[in-house]
This record gives structure tokens, C-alpha cells and sequence, in this order.
């Protein structure tokens, strides 16, 4: 299996998506304020260490929607959650902190969907009260539980293993550097010290209307204020090693 390279959008979506995020107005405008051009490859969003990260605006669009014929559902966001998925998982597993009956809209937001989308997977690891297969998981959570055996979800197991060949080992909650990172070199040293990514806030890095929604959670606010954030200047939280990571 070919490795795969996360230093440009065209390795990671099909060309109609691209095409697609270039027609829309907010992502163009990002894109060719930092001199991508339409025709050429798009670089991946690039934090101040070097590593790739995808920005609010990127977030909402790619793979956004996806109508499968079949099933009649139609897949959103970034984890691909069809509001029936949603809306069952919310009622019926308890997952109550975002109220998605009648507002399918919540599944573009980004942490809505991946919550959901985690809420899914661990569902997904005890399916009928046994302890499942990263493998069983991962085709399942494309196909459906009797796809999860089916030639036609083995392409994309085969395609998870190429992906995450790529990435670093990770612990929990916590990132390592990215293979050749600038991180591991003297100058990201340096430039670390000087823009001191420890100073980085959610508030740079996320909308106002997001930000609103975050503090209006039960759990965040109160994480927030154990660690002592204040409105408009909420840190990221932090590894040992400085290094960003989410809660």
C-alpha cells in the first residue's frame, strides 16, 4: 500500500471536492490571500511549528455533503454522520449534549461531528456486547455492522492502514511531531521561542458563534474555569511538551 502525503489538500480529497471548495466564496478567498493559485496543488493550513492543520473555514467544507443513493441518507460534515445516525445516538445511546432532531445544520460544525462521529465508533467497539476489531470498526463505520465483513468495505480498511502509516504514534491526548517536522530541527526551536505557541487562544482560532457555543457548554465552561480562561482569551490547552492538543 502506497503511502500517502498530507502536504496538500489534492492528496486527501477527490478532485470534484476540490472543485467544489474552490466555488465556495469563504474558502477561495482564504486560499488565494495566501497565494494558492486554481490549477496548482493546495498546501494544508500550517501552524507556527510547521505542522498541518486545517483552518474553521476549510473545516466546513470538505466532504460536506454526500447523498447516498442507496440508502436514501445523506452523509455530512467531516466524520460523514447522516442526521438519522445523529438524531438515534442522541435519543436512543444518550449522547444529549448537542440537540440535533430538526437542526441537521449542528453536523456542519466541526466538534459536533466529531463528537458524534466518536460517539458512533464507541458504539461501534461493543456492537452487540462484544469487544470489536479496530478492523470491524473502521468497515463498519463505512458500510454499515453486515458491511463489516463485505468485500465492499475492504478497499477502505486497506485505505485507513495507508493513512495512518503516515502518522506519528500517538499517547493520549497527547501529538508527537510529525515525521522531518520542523519541530525536530534547531530553527523550529527558535521560532517556536519566537511566536510562542503556547500563547496561541481558541479565540484566534475559531469563530465568535463557536466560541459562544463552547462557553455555553456545560462541560468546557467548567473546564475552562478550573483552569482559570477568560472570555476572549481562552488558551489551548497543552501537553508537557507545549505542544497543542484538545481536551
Amino acid at each position: 500500500m502506497a503511502a500517502v502525503n498530507f502536504k496538500y489538500w489534492n492528496d486527501c480529497v477527490d478532485p470534484q471536492d476540490l472543485e467544489a471548495m474552490w466555488r465556495d466564496p469563504g474558502v477561495k478567498e482564504e486560499w488565494l490571500n495566501v497565494g494558492e493559485t486554481m490549477g496548482s496543488k493546495v498546501h494544508l493550513s500550517r501552524d507556527p511549528d510547521g505542522q498541518p492543520y486545517l483552518t474553521q473555514t476549510e473545516m466546513k467544507k470538505p466532504l460536506a455533503t454526500q447523498y447516498n443513493k442507496k440508502s436514501k441518507d445523506c452523509m455530512m460534515g467531516i466524520m460523514q454522520i447522516s442526521p438519522k445516525t445523529a438524531e438515534w445516538l442522541v435519543r436512543d445511546l444518550s449522547y444529549p449534549t448537542y440537540e440535533v432532531d430538526g437542526n441537521s445544520k449542528l453536523l456542519y460544525k466541526a466538534f459536533v461531528n466529531v463528537y458524534l462521529g466518536a460517539a458512533h465508533l464507541k458504539w461501534l467497539s461493543n456492537f452487540e456486547q462484544i469487544e470489536r476489531s479496530e478492523e470491524f470498526m473502521v468497515r463498519a463505520y463505512k458500510g454499515g455492522t453486515k458491511k463489516a465483513t463485505h468485500k465492499s468495505t475492504l478497499k477502505y480498511w486497506h485505505n485507513y492502514l495507508s493513512v495512518k502509516e503516515t502518522l506519528p504514534t500517538r499517547t493520549v491526548f497527547k501529538v508527537a511531531p510529525l515525521p522531518n517536522a520542523l519541530s525536530a530541527s534547531s530553527t523550529a526551536v527558535s521560532t517556536r521561542k519566537r511566536t510562542n505557541p503556547a500563547k496561541i487562544t481558541w479565540d484566534s482560532r475559531t469563530s465568535p458563534e463557536d466560541m459562544e457555543e463552547m462557553w455555553n457548554n456545560a462541560n468546557v465552561s467548567k473546564e475552562w474555569n478550573k483552569s482559570g480562561e477568560k472570555r476572549g482569551k481562552v488558551r489551548l490547552s497543552h501537553d508537557t511538551e507545549k505542544r497543542p492538543y484538545l481536551s
